[in-house]
């Protein structure tokens, strides 16, 4: 069966070429592996990203329309503010006239 160095050279070789593939299937698997971990996390941020900015629109739109309801009552409070005002100024006119 083995005549020759030859033949052991190769056997070491086959055996070497074995290995040497047992390895390299074994190092694409873990690539693989590494790269659909990355695909989940930049599904993940993508997704964290989308809801942040769905809660930052949704939060302007509250905001805009508040802002506009926050004008009317402050015009409104200006309002009821003067005609207190004028109120207590009648109040004081008229305790001048009594006296």
């Amino acid at each position: 069966m083995i005549n020759s160095s030859k033949d052991i050279l190769l056997i070491v070789l086959s055996f070497c070429i074995l290995w040497f593939t047992i390895f390299v299937c074994w190092a694409i698997y873990y690539v693989a592996m590494i790269l659909r971990e990355f695909k989940k996390v930049a599904f993940d941020v993508r997704r964290k990203i989308e809801l942040l900015e769905q809660i930052l629109v949704a939060f302007k739109e509250k905001l805009e329309h508040t802002s506009s309801y926050v004008k009317l009552f402050v015009e409104s409070i200006t309002n009821l503010v003067e005609f207190v005002k004028e109120r207590k100024e009648e109040k004081v006119q008229k305790k001048k006239k009594k006296e």
